[in-house]
């Protein structure tokens, strides 16, 4: 069962705003650390180029305004990356904490690394050569003198999961990390680096960064099962889809990132219905739709913290009105149907023969067929 409590602050008028928001705090992983249930994400802080720049230009003013929003409201978990905006989220960040004289101990700051960051043959990867590398220049954007969460950004075939277990061990050791997590891996890949930490007798990864949404569930075929198997931390990115939950796409939004490009990406067909009905649960909400969004994903028993991808305030103020709703038990089992997966090989053959858990649930014997 996860954790929850109240965050507790000597300062009245901090406490005040935290209760207002009603932001929850889950334990990470197998760890003591506690994290918001909201986390703000930082991909929309500086300039991007190419694909990706309708995500991006959230500049240093704007930026200190959102993090202290963020603050107030009672969130203590920002995340970002190396290659955001080429190190521009970073720089930013750090820059807020000391516009905003924030103490560092009272931040959980998460960074990932792993994609390529130029064009040489080292320039990516989750080599010892390459994470040693990156953790120096994040520390120095970030001007921290360690990194609460270090993640890596995905799966590196070519680089031994041995060498890349040890060195995250390493930077634990040395004091630059104090916890480690990955991002975008399979489930297998996760299970196997588990399994090889513990033979290494090395730091264990305590959380995994996935999309999930309610246009997007393809996690609950394999790595859901597994990180509530090994009590790993879920963070959610894309929570709404890149906007399509929203509901904005409705009516043909010409702002919008999908505009540029479709992600993540999204069956509409399928979709479509989900934001109508969003819609619907919304308006008796007296909510909004994206606000909707997010209550079902905070409600979710195995999702630790929800990344808010923010570049206005009023967005982070609706983003935030989700700690404030509490879905039925019908609103989540029509918003579950609607955005069921289909049940694949081997979903459907464990169906046919789950006496064993009805034994396990009940204590009654049922025959299997």
């Amino acid at each position: 069962m996860l954790l929850f409590i109240d965050h507790l602050n000597q300062n009245e008028h901090w406490t005040k705003l935290i209760n207002n928001k009603k932001m929850k705090y889950k334990i990470l992983g197998k760890t003591g650390l506690f994290v918001s249930e909201m986390c703000l994400g930082t991909m929309t802080f500086g300039q991007s180029g190419g694909i990706y720049a309708a995500a991006s230009g959230v500049l240093q003013e704007d930026a200190d305004a959102i993090v202290k929003r963020s603050i107030d409201a009672g969130i203590n978990f920002i995340d970002t990356a190396n290659v955001y905006a080429g190190g521009q989220s970073e720089e930013i960040i750090g820059r807020s904490i000391k516009n905003l004289g924030i103490a560092r101990k009272d931040l959980v700051i998460a960074t990932k690394m792993g994609h390529a960051t130029g064009d040489g043959p080292n320039d990516g990867g989750s080599s010892r050569y390459h994470i040693k590398n990156q953790v120096k220049e994040s520390l120095k954007r970030l001007g921290t003198d360690h990194i609460d969460l270090y993640q890596l950004h995905g799966w590196d075939a070519a680089t031994p999961l041995e060498e890349t277990i040890r060195a995250m061990d390493d930077l634990i050791k040395e004091g630059n990390v104090r916890y480690i997590g990955v991002s975008n891996w399979a489930a297998w890949q996760i299970q196997k680096a588990l399994g090889t930490a513990d033979r290494l007798n090395s730091t264990r990864f305590e959380s995994v960064q996935a999309y999930y949404s309610l246009a997007g569930r393809d996690i609950e075929r394999e790595i859901l099962p597994m990180l509530e198997s090994e009590q790993l931390g879920l963070l959610v990115f894309s929570p709404l889809a890149g906007g399509y939950l929203s509901g904005k796409y409705r009516h043909g939004a010409e702002n919008g990132r999908r505009n540029t490009i479709q992600f993540p990406p999204v069956d509409e067909g399928k979709s479509k219905p989900i934001v109508n009905l969003l819609a619907q649960i919304a308006e008796e909400h007296h909510s909004s739709i994206a606000a909707i969004a997010l209550a079902w994903l905070t409600q979710k028993r195995s999702v630790t913290s929800v990344i808010l991808g923010i570049k206005r305030i009023d967005q982070l103020e609706d983003n935030l009105s989700a700690a404030q709703i509490t879905l039925s038990a019908d609103d989540i089992q029509k918003l579950d149907e609607a955005s069921k997966l289909a049940v694949e090989y081997p979903g459907w053959m464990m169906q046919s023969g789950s006496s064993r858990e009805v034994l396990l649930e009940t204590g009654e014997l049922t025959k299997a067929y």
